[in-house]
């Protein structure tokens, strides 16, 4: 595998075969061998990274603190290489009915608060995590409703956050959280409106995805598939269409100083434990 680059993705969405399908034909166009392995869950996705089952990672804010973490336990090293500017300084909303009384965070005590997947960064654990350090405790403050939707995928797929803006709507919660793209989007989507909601709290920013590599890659290989990322341009059509899916207009340097609140997230609700010890045993 040392001379070819094999991605390790996870299939969130049928479109995830096509972006990759389009980036390995662009890719040896540039004369770099790549292919593309695709998992049902991020668990088994950096599990497979460990196992030598491909080289670049292609993951969550949650698989790449769970290949960070795994890595120090194993005395190795994960860096981050690669990233979309799409990425870069989001944050999460905290969002209710404009009729619901609430104008606060500290008013969502006692109150129905609908979060996404269990594993979902900007639907769960970093509002979780935001609310926890403004002396809100989630556990026991609030009734919080999970709105689960393909568990495993860690709310790739926004299912949870949708399910939980509709379920605000219908009355059935009090207030939820999502990602301030999402909530751009639901407006458009008609799930709700700017006159009928109102946006009660907000996380400092964080950052999502990002390409991994672990310490058994040659810097040669990977200085060339990150080389060819930062080329692509948005001005190339055929590039353009393959970037539209992901997401993105250019990819950047990867940076890991965007995950400290999600770091911290999992510290405070032992997120991981379970999982590594799992792993430990093995």
């Amino acid at each position: 595998m040392s001379e070819k680059i094999v991605l390790g993705a996870v299939a969130y969405d049928p479109k995830v075969v096509t972006i990759w399908e389009g980036f390995k034909t662009w890719f040896a166009e540039q004369d770099l061998d790549f292919d593309f392995i695709l998992y049902s869950n991020y668990e088994t996705q950096v599990e497979g990274h460990f196992a030598g089952q491909f080289n670049v990672a292609w993951n969550s804010p949650l698989a790449w603190i769970e290949a960070e973490r795994l890595a120090k336990t194993r005395g190795r090293s994960a860096r981050a290489i690669a990233m979309r500017d799409s990425d870069c300084d989001l944050t999460s909303l905290f969002v209710t009915r404009s009729d619901s009384g609430i104008d606060s965070l500290e008013q969502l005590k006692g109150k129905r608060l609908g979060l996404g997947a269990p594993d979902s960064p900007q639907a769960t654990l970093i509002p979780k995590e935001h609310l926890a350090s403004q002396g809100i405790h989630p556990e026991t403050d609030l009734s919080v409703v999970l709105f689960d939707k393909l568990y495993g995928k860690h709310g790739d797929h926004i299912g949870g956050e949708r399910d939980a803006a509709q379920a605000l709507m219908a009355g059935d919660i009090d207030a939820t959280c999502m990602l301030d793209a999402n909530h751009l989007l639901f407006c458009q989507e008609n799930v709700f409106s700017t006159e009928n909601t109102r946006i009660i709290g907000q996380t400092a920013s964080f950052d999502h995805c990002n390409f991994t590599v672990l310490d058994d890659i040659g810097d040669s290989l990977v200085n060339r598939f990150t080389e060819l990322l930062l080329s692509m341009s948005y001005d190339d059509p055929t590039v353009r269409p393959l970037l539209d899916l992901e997401g993105l207009k250019a990819w950047k340097p990867g940076r890991v100083s965007g995950y400290k609140q999600l770091s911290d997230a999992v510290d405070r609700f032992d997120y991981l434990k379970p999982w590594l010890a799992k792993l430990s045993e093995r």
